[in-house]
């Protein structure tokens, strides 16, 4: 039933939570996860806004997908050990556009979302993020309380 699962990933707790939910998918007849990490632009173009010197903005640029890309490299890990095919992407944007842009050009049949991300604002019901995926997402989407 889902067999290509899309997984948005911030690395966050809820983020770690969720692989626990998509491992047992497997045994649903899941095959495929697509790992997607979104680096905020808004978060780059703000530092950019407050600062004169471009070098290190554009450093901090390159610092952040280095990061995420050996963070995501040990996420492919633990599904590739899970037995599932393994598919990463980072991309630089406004993270829920890229996650529902990718949801159609990747022909996903799930979406799996931590409910909160690496936000500190614990006290709102729903995170921003999740909550416009699970509003606009054409695709089925299972969230995952913190």
């Amino acid at each position: 039933m889902f067999e290509k699962i899309m997984f948005p990933c911030d690395f966050s707790e809820a983020c770690k939570k969720s692989n626990r939910f998509i491992k047992q998918l497997k045994e649903a007849g899941a095959k495929e996860v697509i790992v997607l990490h979104v680096i905020d632009d808004r978060l780059i173009n703000s530092i950019k806004n407050r600062t004169t010197s471009r070098i290190d903005v554009e450093e901090l640029g390159t610092v952040m997908e280095k990061d995420a890309q050996i963070k995501i490299s040990e996420v492919e890990a633990e599904f590739k050990k899970s037995g599932f095919n393994v598919k990463t992407i980072i991309k630089k944007g406004i993270p829920f556009r890229e996650i529902l842009e990718a949801e159609q050009e990747l022909d996903i049949s799930l979406v799996v979302i931590g409910s909160h991300g690496t936000s500190c604002i614990k006290e709102m019901l729903l995170g921003s993020v999740s909550e416009k995926v699970i509003r606009k997402s054409s695709k089925h989407v299972l969230v995952v309380r913190r």
